[in-house]
């Protein structure tokens, strides 16, 4: 009996489905437009068209993970549930306070993001606790029961409660939500001590308030997703992949759904990860363009980088995540002219529906999809192997009517420029998560994945000096194919402010050892046993007086005097090696403890690829005209990758197709291929020679 893993990505504009027969090695792969309306619909369409076709037994599957951006969207979109707050008297307002910093110093017309529950729904109740977790004004339970009926009155359907130091005793929250289940148990309901037990009140009120109102929108797709996977046969419960790179349950999901906000993009980078140990490259760029936006990662030593805090629709939120740095350009990236004349694209987005102008599905606006196909980039007869028929003259058309006549210059001028600067957004969204992190992209290879990655990566990597590029054998799929290789992980913090020092060994002991109950419980509902669970202990340190903190491995999750005097002492060293300078006479305070709880799934077989017998004339399908910003138009030869010999080796320019993506190959750059089926790309710095 074989059995059967299947990895399902949501994106903005396609569904990408990956199935792997474990005992065999084989794979399946497809790709349909996302159902924006109803995105449950493609997920479970795509499942059933996928094990249909290899007449699988349902029984015989055994992992389904889903990667979704389903909560980014939402919140994005402002399509998130009416949500209410109940919150100590005098603090409804930190919302809009927040850190009084301006996110741009030299703009005065900046507009405050919408807070995730109204102002006329955050409810003040009488209660106060201080930093110590002492009672300083007790709980007025009345004023809660009140505050319940207003929410009611005002037609929420979520309710977070937030109150002021619940990281240090979280008893009045506890209390509170019991009040709100015994008055209104259909009502969603989270805490901030259960969703972010940190002290800052504006991040932890903030994320969790975010959470309640998406508890609702994923409570309901989940549902519908749920229900679809049993309706279709399939006895096993789906997985979901989280921000940190672990696929949970569903109803882990439920509880703190703002832990899903990079859930897509994540498994692109977990297949990176996988891909880079297949072939020995530890330091890698992740370049995955996809339809709506683009996500990017830095790789080091094997490891993507990590971070806490990410800013979603202008509100912190405190969570675990890869560090993705996601913008606004993809292929169904629209392109428009600004009232100066400017071209500008992005970041709205034709989406799947209507789509670029060459879909033919009624989009009437230009996008980077459409300069693509003008300058011969794409295929201008059909994509996913046949299945989608392209309309170039609606491109070119549109390119024409929208944009040309407003710029002043012709057809493919327009056309260029399109493409011009959706590269050179996409170069600063690398920037950000190597320049500005004091790494030289140069040192890195570029992967290249994605619908539209191996279309502009090229263009990507001789601009920023960056000389190879990977391009996998599935890049459009990469995603999904990455969540085959996702473990079981969760992530807890909470908040100890104390001084590192001998007389609080208890009180930092204690609270590793509360983190300890909290993985182990939430293990129980996510994995078959504990025992090969590895459990990885984080202190975060802080000089007393600073306002950021560094974090630290404890060994065990134990400190007695020796290990806490090494534990200083190694902080005064990372400071330094941070910052450039230590301060040994300084004292140094503990923050915040972390654990993370990780079980190592077995990975899935890598796929095997069969040699093709024949020679790079048979992969030759046709030769078209290509636009290139050295050549202009030059005509270029355009190969199957399917029929590509495994140890290919090609001088561009050249064009490459598949079902999944186009890879294009400048002039001078030079293509091979290897045994497993990755195309190894090596590019020169661009030197413009003009024309067009």
């Amino acid at each position: 009996m074989s059995k059967i893993w299947v990895g399902i990505d949501t994106g903005g504009t396609f569904t990408d489905l990956v199935l792997c027969e474990l005992t065999t090695g084989k794979y399946a792969y497809h790709k349909l437009p996302t159902t924006t309306a109803d995105p449950a619909q493609a997920v479970l369409d795509g499942l059933a068209e996928i094990l249909d076709p290899a007449l699988i037994p349902r029984d015989q599957v055994e992992f389904v993970v889903l990667g979704t951006t389903l909560a980014t969207n939402a919140v994005l979109e402002g399509k998130t549930a009416r949500t209410g707050m109940i919150t100590t008297a005098g603090f409804r307002d930190i919302l809009e306070l927040a850190r009084q910093r301006r996110p741009h110093y030299f703009n005065l017309d900046v507009l405050k993001p919408t807070p995730p529950a109204a102002r006329d729904c955050r409810i003040e109740v009488t209660e106060r606790m201080a930093h110590d977790g002492s009672v300083v004004t007790p709980l007025a339970e009345d004023e809660v029961r009140n505050a319940v009926l207003t929410l009611h009155g005002k037609k929420v359907e979520a309710i977070a409660i937030c109150m002021l130091h619940s990281y240090a005793n979280p008893a009045h929250e506890q209390r509170a939500r019991e009040i709100v289940k015994q008055m209104w148990p259909a009502a969603y309901l989270c805490t901030s001590s259960e969703v972010l037990p940190e002290f800052r009140e504006y991040e932890r009120f903030a994320t969790t308030t975010v959470n309640a109102s998406l508890m609702p929108v994923m409570d309901r797709y989940l549902e519908r997703f749920e229900r679809g996977v049993a309706e279709l046969g399939i006895a096993v419960a789906p997985r979901v992949m989280q921000s940190n790179g672990g696929a949970v349950t569903p109803g882990a999901v439920r509880r703190v759904p703002v832990n899903t906000f990079f859930s897509g993009p994540a498994g692109g980078v977990v297949g990176c990860v996988g891909l880079g140990a297949e072939l020995g490259i530890e330091d890698l760029i992740t370049f995955d363009m996809g339809g709506t936006s683009t996500d990017v990662c830095l790789i080091r030593a094997g490891e993507p980088a990590k971070k806490d805090l990410r800013e979603i629709a202008g509100f912190p939120v405190r969570t675990r995540t890869i560090d993705i740095h996601t913008i606004g350009a993809g292929g169904g990236s629209i392109a428009w002219v600004d009232a100066g004349g400017l071209l500008k694209v992005g970041p709205q987005s034709a989406g799947a529906y209507p789509g670029p102008a060459a879909y033919g599905r009624g989009g009437a606006r230009p996008t980077v999809t459409d300069a693509n196909v003008v300058l011969g980039r794409l295929n201008p007869r059909a994509l996913l192997g046949g299945r989608m028929a392209m309309y170039p003259d609606r491109a070119r058309q549109v390119i024409k009517n929208e944009l040309a006549p407003r710029l002043k210059v012709g057809v493919v001028r327009a056309a260029a420029g399109v493409i011009e600067i959706i590269n050179v957004n996409m170069m600063g969204a690398v920037r950000v998560i190597s320049v500005e992190q004091g790494e030289d992209p140069r040192d890195f290879t570029l992967v290249a994945f994605g619908g539209a990655g191996p279309l502009h990566a090229a263009d990507i990597a001789r601009n920023m000096g960056i000389r190879k590029v990977l391009v996998p054998p599935r890049p459009g799929l990469l995603s999904a194919l990455g969540l085959l290789h996702a473990d079981v992980r969760g992530d807890f913090s909470l908040t100890r402010l104390v001084m590192a020092a001998p007389q609080n060994l208890s009180v930092i002991n204690a609270g590793f050892d509360e983190l300890r109950g909290r993985g182990t419980g939430w293990l129980r509902g996510e994995a078959d046993t504990a025992a090969r669970a590895e459990y990885s202990w984080l202190i975060d340190l802080r000089y007393l007086g600073q306002n950021y903190e560094l974090s630290l491995a404890v060994k065990d999750g134990r400190l007695d005097a020796k290990s806490l005097a090494r534990l200083i002492r190694r902080y005064h060293a990372r400071h330094r090696e941070s910052y450039g300078y230590d301060m040994p006479g300084q004292p140094v305070e503990t923050v915040s403890l972390r654990l993370v709880v990780a079980v190592e799934r077995p990975a899935p077989t890598h796929e095997k690829h069969h040699p093709v017998h024949g020679t790079m004339k048979d992969a030759v399908i046709e030769r078209r005209k290509v636009w290139f910003p050295e050549t202009g138009f030059v005509t270029t030869p355009v190969y199957d990758r399917d029929r590509l010999p495994a140890d290919c080796r090609i001088t561009g320019p050249a064009i490459v197709e598949q079902m999944d993506t186009t890879t294009v190959v400048p002039p001078r750059a030079k293509l091979r291929g290897d045994r497993l089926g990755y195309l190894h790309l090596e590019v020169e710095p661009l030197r413009v020679k003009g024309g067009t």
